[in-house]
């Protein structure tokens, strides 16, 4: 099932208004559960970016407590991307599942702060059944690790940050 036919398939059971939906197609399941359980799953999104939902919510509620939120929130962002602006950055160059070690059990290529030179394998992205190693592409340190084993990444997805040496 390609992301086309995923997102066909969420688009109809949104317009029939579907609560659950399982699917079997050779080794692929699929379970889709809508409702009361999706709502946390949807509601921070909403709330970052939507502020004028804040001020509504402010009418029935004091009004400093809605401000407070969406200040606390980039004053703890904004270090974090000032640390991150001098990191270079190795993004995923494929769809696929990230890999940290060569098989189940083994020790990983790579961890936070470890040294490594360019060329070097720091990751497997699996994708068709075929095993790619990513290496790096700058020697320096790794200090930060942006996904976790076994996670999908997508093309142009952050992996590692890497200060360089």
């Amino acid at each position: 099932m390609n992301q086309k036919e995923l997102r066909e398939l969420i688009e109809f059971l949104v317009e029939k208004d579907i609560a659950e939906f399982e699917m079997e197609r050779g080794d692929l399941k699929l379970h889709v559960k809508r409702g009361a359980g999706a709502a946390p799953m949807i509601a921070p999104p909403v709330i970052a970016h939507a502020v004028p939902v804040a001020p509504i919510a402010a009418a029935a509620a004091p009004a400093p407590a809605a401000p407070s939120v969406p200040i606390a929130a980039p004053a703890a962002q904004a270090p974090a991307v000032s640390q991150d602006a001098d990191l270079h950055i190795l993004k995923s160059p494929m769809v696929g599942t990230y890999y940290e070690s060569p098989s189940p059990g083994a020790p990983p290529f790579v961890a936070v702060g470890a040294s490594v030179k360019e060329g070097q394998v720091l990751c497997i992205i699996e994708a068709m059944k075929l095993m790619n190693e990513i290496e790096a592409d700058a020697s320096g340190e790794i200090v930060k690790m942006f996904v976790s084993n076994g996670s999908p990444v997508e093309y142009g997805m952050p992996l590692f940050g890497i200060r360089k040496s």
